[in-house]
């Protein structure tokens, strides 16, 4: 019988297998996907962008945030560089303080934690979807595959409903509930936005380096990047970075509105001093500003006008591209019933939650493998 049974092969399940099997631990992760870390190798664009060197935990979401502080707490950006050193994968830095592979392959993260499962001795079934986990009085069962494992300590690392094309399922979800773990609800986050918009198609495919801002009752979110217009509404490292406080407000609205300024680097006076040119039309001095596809959406007659249009370019959100166009999922299994030291539910003895299968979620840059990284190691210690 394993010692430690591990659902999920991905950042935080990979990890844990790694340091269980270094205390000598015997470790088998069961993967539905063909190969393990497939959603890993898709991270950074193809690159992984492993963590960051600014971890804060302003970075990071959760219903309960002091949980997110306990677990974090101790590891540093430096405490995931050690471990990955450990395992033969040199680090590099590049702008924001995101860090990646030196190599900038994404394949190379994945292949080396296989590499070192393997050598350790960790049993890896891939193509191994688990249909139910039991609890008897001291172990778990796992059922796979007309088969079963049993083990005195489970470890669910399956991670949560995001990018379905790329192995996110609701499983691990399912598996906390049938064992009495609240779960709350979750939504996509780092996701593309639709717009209910009349003729889209006229700006689709315009990039923009842009501000956009989002006015709640309580604060004024704002961030800074590119955004992508499309036939079905915005796109956009900005727009990325600010989807989860509309899905939040999504919840209880039929349509939010954005505002972006379209020439972020230029003040307002400033704007109107080059628009209050007389020795050539309106339309010509914008083309020298702005995307033309753009220009028909924001002429006037009066120049305020088309300064408030540029400055203040509302846009009107009615909801998301959806779990499939998510680089993760908000929500998950409440943390308020798992101890933030061992990741180990506060429910039932020896099983234990990890990553994004927990109600945490981080900013874009390398934040939400950081806190799997983390899970992987608190739990690798704690068992």
């Amino acid at each position: 019988m394993y010692s430690v049974l591990i659902i999920g092969a991905g950042a935080s399940g990979l990890v844990s297998a790694i340091i269980l099997a270094r205390r000598g631990k015997r470790v088998a992760i069961l993967e539905k996907n063909s190969k393990v870390g497939k959603k890993l190798l898709a991270t950074g664009n193809g690159r992984c962008n492993i963590t960051n060197r600014k971890i804060t935990l302003d970075k990071f979401y959760s219903q309960n945030p002091k949980f997110i502080e306990k677990v974090l707490d101790g590891y540093s950006f430096y405490s995931i560089k050690e471990f990955f050193n450990s395992i033969g994968l040199i680090l590099t830095e590049e702008k924001e303080g995101k860090i990646f592979p030196i190599s900038l392959q994404a394949l190379s993260v994945v292949e080396l934690l296989e590499y070192e499962c393997k050598r350790l001795g960790v049993d890896i079934f891939c193509n191994s979807r688990v249909e139910s986990v039991k609890k008897f009085k001291n172990r778990y069962r796992v059922e796979f595959n007309n088969s079963s494992l049993e083990s005195k300590n489970l470890i669910i690392a399956t991670g949560n409903i995001s990018a379905p094309q790329l192995g996110g399922v609701d499983d691990g979800l399912e598996f906390a509930r049938s064992l009495g773990h609240t779960i709350i609800t979750p939504y996509p986050s780092l996701v593309q936005l639709t717009s209910p918009m009349a003729n889209l198609k006229k700006i689709s495919g315009v990039k923009i380096s842009s501000r956009v801002t989002l006015r709640l009752k309580d604060k004024i979110i704002e961030k800074r990047g590119d955004i992508l217009f499309t036939n079905y509404g915005i796109s956009g490292l900005a727009i990325l970075d600010i989807s989860r406080f509309v899905v939040e407000e999504l919840k209880y609205k039929k349509e939010v509105i954005l505002t972006v300024d379209l020439i972020p680097n230029l003040s307002k006076d400033r704007l109107r001093a080059i628009l209050n040119r007389r020795d050539r039309p309106l339309e010509i001095i914008l083309q020298g500003l702005i995307n033309k596809k753009i220009i028909s959406f924001i002429l006037d007659s009066k120049i305020e006008n088309i300064i408030r249009n540029i400055k203040f370019f509302k846009f009107r959100i009615d909801g998301t591209r959806g779990f499939k166009g998510a680089e993760i999922a908000t929500g998950g299994v409440d943390t308020r019933e798992i101890n933030p030291k061992s990741l180990k539910s506060k429910k039932h003895k020896g099983l234990y939650f990890t990553g994004e299968l927990l109600d945490v979620d981080g900013n874009r840059g390398g934040f939400n493998l950081h806190f799997a990284w983390v899970c992987g190691l608190r739990v690798g210690k704690s068992i």
